[in-house]
């Protein structure tokens, strides 16, 4: 068996004796022992209760299950032996202060795509490190009002039929894939780039009444396939799992879409931007990606609140920005009247 590098010893080369690069590895590794019990649960199945069942709601009114929460426990549990100052997390309407004198805090999704579970397929934690704003200051909400091109660290760990952690520090996007025979994840995929250019978007097309027309105009052309203005042929996916939808971009490019829509809870988004987009936004840029709202690029966004939700539209370069070129466009569709219909995803004008 070929050798590979542990995140351990990955972490150890790069941290040196730098005091800030120490606390940001430390970091890692606790989050990566949490993720490492959480993929034992996961993997159990049934076998380790109803994980898919609902307990509740969170801050924003989503569904939580049980695997949700427990996921959220262990990763805050670990997180208490780093140094970390708070964790923001999706499933707490308040961050969780834990050693005030600590220079990170970190922002967490303890389980994306949790409405999977009892589905067996892909789910994910997703992770984001921040500087703490100041040494003198509280851990608060405040501490998390960043943009995301002040991110220290950021990844997301897949339980797939491999449990993977996608990391990255700034300098490359790498994939670490866990040894269950030994509990540590190993370096098995070094500098990940992106294919420029895709022939795949993915999005929820159960959404398209509520696009607006840029939105809606590029899906048309893309459904056009090589007879259409880009002169391609396009597939298609949608998992409704962000983890699982970026490691495919990871591997084979890609685009994905969630777009702010007529809903009026997502008039400006739906996913978080603090622990979703912007960790998300920075993995893919640094493996030659791009991520924006349509208008600008994620990791410029400052967010308001730990619990601002965005658009995001990540993956492929070439393709984000052909996308934003939709968003450019002062007259993207040709919108008809209600007696008419609009032209769209199943019929045209």
């Amino acid at each position: 068996m070929t050798e590979h590098q542990t995140l351990g010893q990955h972490l150890a080369e790069w941290r040196g004796q730098d005091a800030l690069r120490g606390a940001v590895a430390e970091t890692v590794e606790r989050i990566a022992d949490a993720c490492c019990a959480i993929a034992e649960i996961i993997a159990l199945g049934p076998l380790a209760g109803s994980l898919g069942e609902s307990c509740g709601e969170n801050v924003d009114g989503d569904i939580q299950a049980k695997l949700d929460l427990r996921a959220n426990d262990l990763l805050t549990e670990e997180l208490k032996a780093a140094p970390v100052a708070c964790v923001a997390s999706e499933e707490t309407e308040l961050p969780c202060s834990l050693d005030e004198s600590a220079p990170v805090c970190v922002a967490i999704d303890p389980l994306d795509g949790s409405s999977n579970i009892d589905t067996n397929v892909s789910v994910g934690t997703i992770f984001s490190v921040l500087p703490m704003k100041c040494s003198n200051c509280q851990p608060s909400a405040k501490c998390f009002v960043q943009k995301g091109k002040h991110q220290l660290a950021a990844g997301y760990v897949i339980y797939g039929p491999q449990t993977a952690l996608v990391l990255t520090l700034g300098a490359g996007t790498h994939v670490f894939t866990l040894n269950p025979d030994t509990g540590e994840f190993c370096l098995t995929r070094l500098n990940v780039q992106i294919p420029q250019d895709t022939h795949e978007f993915a999005i929820n097309t159960s959404n398209f009444r509520r696009w607006d027309g840029h939105i809606r105009a590029y899906v048309d052309d893309c459904l056009q396939g090589a007879d259409g203005p880009h002169g391609k042929n396009y597939n298609t996916r949608w998992i409704a799992s962000l983890v699982a939808e970026c490691h495919r971009i990871m591997v084979r490019g890609g685009i994905f879409l969630y777009p702010g829509d007529r809903r009026p809870d997502y008039h400006k988004g739906r996913l978080r931007l603090a622990y979703e987009c912007s960790p998300i936004a920075f993995l893919v840029e640094q493996a030659g990606g791009a991520a924006s709202t349509g208008h600008k690029a994620i990791m410029d966004v400052k967010p308001k609140d730990i619990h601002q939700r965005a658009p995001l539209i990540f993956g492929s370069l070439h393709e984000v920005e052909l996308l934003e070129h939709y968003y450019q466009e002062a007259h993207p569709y040709r919108e008809r009247s209600a007696l008419f219909g609009n032209r769209g995803l199943f019929r045209t004008g």
